[in-house]
């Protein structure tokens, strides 16, 4: 457990871990569990306050950004220019050997928690469980680089994992099918985009955090803005 830690928990930072299962849900009700801190790989909904990362017990808050709010920083422009060259399109998530052989590469960058198989984020059947998911799709002269997965609610929507080929890292890919996926949101009159989870320290996710429109959920207040993640 992180020392520093021992004055935030448990007194001050309450002990959330949840888990079930939900085979399929109306948009209206994946927007309700989204909006209370909910997550999900496939049919399987979680929601936690704390996760351990670099052998540290840290603070995890869901992370959403209101879509009408958001506008490009510089490095996200720049993001878009480096990869103007791409192909992209959405289309009904249906990941096939295609997206297997290219999240076997992506996943040759983890050293720890190496994941098995695509189907541990995305379930037996992502465009129809839990709800209608989409696939957006990354090709550079026609190779597929990219993959991310966005389901659908009534009037958000929740990034729910992406996979890059490692040889592109200096594309940011990652970033870029974040940036994509809000586009679409913007263009499907969406009111916010979940985009996973960070928390209050540094961390590997701290690339989320670097949003405009972005607010975090406080396990025991709500959604709060960005800025006050520090206090």
């Amino acid at each position: 457990m992180s020392q520093n830690l021992y004055g935030v928990y448990p007194n001050s930072w309450p002990f959330i871990a949840e888990g079930r299962e939900i085979r399929h849900l109306p948009p209206g009700d994946l927007d309700a569990l989204w909006a209370n801190g909910w997550r999900h790989f496939g049919t399987e909904f979680f929601r936690s306050s704390l996760m351990v990362d670099e052998m540290c017990l840290k603070r995890q808050v869901a992370l959403r950004i209101a879509v009408r709010e958001f506008h490009l920083s510089r490095s996200q422009k720049r993001t878009l220019r480096r990869n103007s060259d791409l192909e992209w399109q959405f289309s009904a998530a249906r990941p096939g050997e295609e997206e297997e052989a290219l999240f076997e590469r992506h996943k040759s960058r983890f050293v720890r928690n190496v994941p098995a198989r695509l189907e541990e984020f995305l379930g037996d059947c992502p465009e129809k469980r839990p709800g209608m998911s989409l696939q957006l799709s990354v090709r550079r002269h026609g190779r597929l680089v990219a993959a991310s997965y966005l389901t659908l609610g009534a009037s958000t929507c929740s990034s729910v994992y992406a996979v890059f080929d490692p040889d592109e890292s200096r594309r940011r890919l990652g970033i870029h099918t974040m940036l994509l996926e809000l586009d679409y949101a913007r263009r499907n009159g969406l009111d916010y985009y979940y985009s996973g989870y960070a928390t209050l320290e540094p961390s590997c996710y701290d690339y989320k955090k670097m949003f405009s429109g972005l607010s975090f959920y406080d396990w025991g207040k709500g959604w709060r803005l960005a800025e006050d993640m520090a206090r």
